[in-house]
């Protein structure tokens, strides 16, 4: 399962027109119940390759079977492609009856503009399932958002190619980081890749760095005063100078994407061309429709959290990550709510689990995990005392939007730590 890091979506200025545009649509082209009183909904979801795609249609179909006079319209898409259509459906107001959301300002925005159903009452058992995981799709003590998924991001790597270029064990500060980029580098290896040319992949080093160098209190200060003027911010951009100087990254990364294809940053992981790749839990489940034999690297897959960051305020077992949930739009018919409670389900969220296509956060679909990267990411997920939603996700757009922006000129070598504040704090500065 891809991650939902939707770079472009709804601004917090638009609001006003988007409220507009909630008025004269939604609900998205074909759906809605016709004068026979069958039913259609529209889905869209970002499991473009099988796996998940197959599991997902079969699912539909299961539903549909259950449900006389219901079909489900789906649209799978490449994760950028989602990004971009639905950000044009946010703007338009038209949007699908099932979608993808990430939380956060991203969904206050969305239920400010009267664009995301209320879930509270007509998924409270889902709800009560799935406990504290549906904090982050709370607005004002309402649920508007059912995450399917939850992780953390961090390094996905080939254990052949570490023990080749002599790599004994991950490592877990900077300086041994440093180590396994020169080993790598020494035997002919590169060592990770990153899809620059998408932003939020470039993105996530500094806020990794940010986490690492500032206190929890500071980061959660921030997404309420929108304040960066803690000395910490400009350590994160010099940690991360300090990395780009490494030069640990593939050929060309400033124009790789992120997920498209076997040049993507997770191709070039998964068919063995670098040795790692800073990506989320759904990276197993990407590089397995990257590969012809639809296994991705399949018992070389390894994972190791982000390193920790020497006199760093930041907890080093704190982790940076977030997840995806399903979100009805306000005019979607009653049928699009069952269908994301059936989402849900023990059932349900066990196959999501075995196919690997991300981490389950119905608590009965824990054990279905298999993947044994993937199930001690659970681990670290369920041990970490603090876990940073994805910065451009709880600063919302437009701070997120300069945030990510100025980032991938730095590791283009056109920004400075501090030019990264001044740009983000100017976004804030706006905002308020």
């Amino acid at each position: 399962m891809k991650d939902s890091r939707f770079i472009k979506g709804l601004a917090a200025a638009a609001t006003a027109s988007l409220l507009l545009a909630a008025c004269s649509g939604g609900g998205g082209e074909g759906s809605g119940t016709d004068a026979s009183g069958n039913t259609t909904i529209t889905w869209w979801h970002n499991s473009n390759t099988d796996p998940g795609k197959a599991f997902y249609e079969a699912k539909a179909k299961e539903f549909e079977a259950a449900n006389k006079g219901v079909t489900i319209k789906i649209e799978a898409l490449q994760h950028e492609d989602m990004g971009t259509k639905l950000e044009a459906a946010f703007q338009s107001g038209d949007l699908p009856d099932i979608y993808m959301e990430r939380g956060g300002g991203e969904l206050k925005d969305h239920v400010a503009a009267g664009l995301t159903k209320d879930l509270t009452e007509a998924s409270a058992d889902t709800i009560a399932k799935l406990g504290g995981n549906v904090a982050g799709w709370q607005v004002d003590g309402k649920t508007y958002g059912l995450p399917f998924s939850m992780g953390v991001v961090g390094f996905w790597y080939n254990k052949s190619m570490f023990k080749d270029a002599g790599i004994e064990s991950t490592p877990t500060n900077m300086n041994e980081f440093y180590q396994v980029i020169e080993k790598l580098k020494a035997n002919d290896v590169e060592p990770i890749s990153v899809g620059a040319g998408d932003k939020w992949p470039a993105a996530h080093y500094w806020y990794y760095t940010a986490l690492r160098q500032c206190s929890q209190d500071v980061l959660q200060g921030a997404v309420q005063t929108l304040d960066f003027q803690d000395s910490c911010f400009i350590k994160a951009g010099e940690t991360l100078d300090e990395i780009i100087a490494k030069e640990p990254f593939n050929s060309g990364f400033l124009s790789t994407p992120a997920q498209s294809g076997p040049t993507s940053a997770s191709g070039l992981l998964a068919t063995g061309k670098v040795a790692m790749e800073l990506a989320g839990h759904w990276e197993p489940g990407v590089m397995q429709g990257l590969t012809e034999d639809n296994k991705g690297l399949g018992e070389d897959t390894g994972w190791f959290a982000f390193p920790a960051i020497e006199g760093g305020a930041g907890d080093p077992a704190a982790q940076l990550g977030g997840g995806d949930a399903w979100s009805v739009s306000e005019k979607a018919p009653d049928a699009a709510v069952d269908f994301v409670n059936f989402l849900l389900s023990d059932e349900v969220q066990t196959g999501f689990a075995e196919l690997d296509m991300g981490l389950p956060t119905n608590p009965a679909a824990s054990s279905a995990v298999k993947d044994p990267a993937l199930a001690d990411l659970l681990k670290v997920r369920d041990a970490a005392p603090f876990i940073q939603l994805y910065f451009d996700t709880a600063f919302g757009t437009a701070i997120g939007g300069a945030m990510n922006d100025e980032i991938a000129l730095m590791f283009a070598g056109q920004a400075s730590p501090q030019d990264i504040v001044d740009a983000v704090q100017a976004a804030a500065d706006a905002e308020k």
